[in-house]
């Protein structure tokens, strides 16, 4: 059901509608969504590791420069140009930054789900280090692409800015 409705409200958009609130409404009742640099290869690496884990079906992704990735760190007060982060929203409850967010994420995956714990011991100063590290070198390291990933058709209903 819940696919059922996200792709009848897609086929509306692409009329011409914009229903980013109503749709929204109903994303966030359903699942947990990653919003992630579009442009930066080891962030979309790690989009296409949590998909092909994610047996649950719990995950949307969004890329932060969307207009649905926009309009969900505003709502938030989050500043993306400060952050530098992986940012994952669990819809009306909560949202994790940098490391935090990476644990939480990986608390979902079923195979990931003890490391995550036991990671999560460390503390959280040490961790954002290590995170602030990579994600400062990303590009340098991993390398960046001039536009933003496009889903195949079989991954298109998982990603919220797609059309």
């Amino acid at each position: 059901m819940p696919h059922a409705v996200c792709t009848f409200l897609r086929y509306l958009k692409s009329l011409g509608w914009q229903l980013w609130s109503s749709y929204l409404c109903v994303v966030e009742r359903l699942k947990k969504i990653i919003l992630f640099d579009g442009f930066c290869n080891l962030c979309n690496n790690f989009v296409q590791f949590v998909i092909k884990e994610d047996k649950d079906d719990v995950f949307y992704f969004a890329s932060l420069q969307s207009k649905i990735g926009q309009q969900l760190t505003s709502e938030r007060n989050i500043d993306v140009d400060s952050i530098d982060s992986v940012v994952l929203i669990e819809p009306n409850v909560v949202y994790y930054l940098k490391s935090d967010a990476v644990l939480e994420i990986g608390k979902s995956l079923k195979r990931y789900r003890a490391i995550s714990l036991i990671l999560q011991w460390l503390p959280k100063g040490l961790r954002d280090i290590v995170y602030d590290f990579t994600a400062g070198r990303r590009y340098k390291w991993f390398g960046k692409k001039e536009t933003c990933m496009v889903p195949s058709e079989a991954l298109k209903a998982k990603f919220l800015d797609s059309n």
